[in-house]
C-alpha cells in the first residue's frame, strides 16, 4: 500500500485527485495539506509517503528535499503548464506533471514514482498546450456571462444554495444552468467541471478573472449597505435630539 499525501491550495483539485488515485487499491490518501507548512507537517508525521503538491505553493525546495530524503519519501510536482520540468528535478523531485495532465498519466506518475523511477512529462505535453488553450477559448466563449459566473463559483466550491444567494436568484435556475454548462463542456458533475476548468488555462484565467468582479461586486454592495445603515442611524438621532432638549427644557421650567 503506496501512503499518499496531497497538497494544493485548490480544495476542488485536492478532491479530483484524490477521486482519480482512489481508482487505484494500491494508493490510499493519508492526508490533504492546503499549504506548504502543512504539507511539511505531514511529511514527518507520516514517513514513507509520496507526496503530490502543487508548485503554486512555493515551498523552499532545499529544505523540502532535505525533508523527503530525511523521511524516506518522494515528491511528485504539479506544475503549471509554462514551467519547465528540469527545474523541479533538480531539486530532487522524483515526478513532474502539468495542470493538464490526464487522470491516466498521473496515476502512471504516481505508480513510476512508486517504484523507484523518476517522470518527467513527454515533449508531446508541451506540443499539446496550444490545443488545450485552444479548447479552453472555444468553450469560454460558447459560455454565457452568467454561465461564466456559476463556473466561477463552482471553481471556489460552492454549492448550488450558495451561488443561488450570490447571484440572486434560485437554487432550480442554478441546476437548470448547470444542465446547460454540463451540455456545452461535456462533463457529468460539478467535480468534473472544476477540473475541466482548472485544466485549461484560458478557462481558468476567464474565471478567476469573473470570481474576483464578483467579490469586488458584493463588497461594494456592502460598503454601500454599512453607509446607508449609518446615514439613517445618523438621521434618526438628528431628529430625536430636538425632541429630547425640548422635554429637558419643560423640565427646567
Amino acid at each position: 500500500m503506496n501512503k499518499i499525501i496531497l497538497a494544493d491550495s485548490q480544495a476542488i483539485f485536492r478532491a479530483g485527485t484524490a477521486k482519480v488515485l482512489a481508482v487505484d487499491e494500491n494508493f490510499r490518501v493519508i492526508a490533504q495539506c492546503s499549504d506548504s507548512e502543512r504539507m511539511m507537517h505531514a511529511i514527518t508525521t507520516f514517513p514513507g509517503a509520496i507526496v503530490v503538491f502543487a508548485s503554486a505553493l512555493k515551498p523552499e525546495f532545499s529544505r523540502l528535499r532535505v525533508l523527503l530524503e530525511t523521511m524516506g519519501s518522494r515528491g511528485i510536482v504539479i506544475a503549471e503548464n509554462s514551467e519547465p520540468a528540469a527545474q523541479f528535478l533538480n531539486h530532487g523531485i522524483r515526478g513532474v506533471i502539468f495542470r493538464n495532465t490526464t487522470g491516466s498519466a498521473l496515476m502512471e506518475c504516481v505508480r513510476k514514482v512508486a517504484l523507484g523511477e523518476i517522470w518527467q512529462p513527454l515533449q508531446a505535453a508541451h506540443l499539446d498546450m496550444v490545443d488545450e488553450d485552444t479548447v479552453g477559448t472555444r468553450v469560454r466563449d460558447r459560455l454565457t456571462p452568467k454561465e461564466m459566473r456559476i463556473v466561477a463559483l463552482i471553481v471556489q466550491g460552492c454549492k448550488n444554495r450558495e451561488i443561488a444567494l450570490r447571484l440572486k436568484t434560485t437554487e432550480q435556475v442554478i441546476k437548470n444552468y448547470l444542465r446547460s454548462i454540463y451540455d456545452k463542456t461535456g462533463v457529468s458533475d460539478r467535480l468534473e467541471l472544476a477540473l475541466f476548468t482548472l485544466h485549461h488555462r484560458v478557462l481558468a484565467a476567464a474565471a478567476a478573472d469573473i470570481g474576483s468582479k464578483i467579490e469586488a461586486e458584493e463588497m461594494a454592495h456592502a460598503a454601500a449597505v454599512s453607509a446607508g445603515t449609518m446615514q439613517d442611524g445618523s438621521a434618526r438621532s438628528g431628529r430625536l435630539q430636538p425632541a429630547k432638549l425640548h422635554g429637558m427644557a419643560q423640565t427646567v421650567s
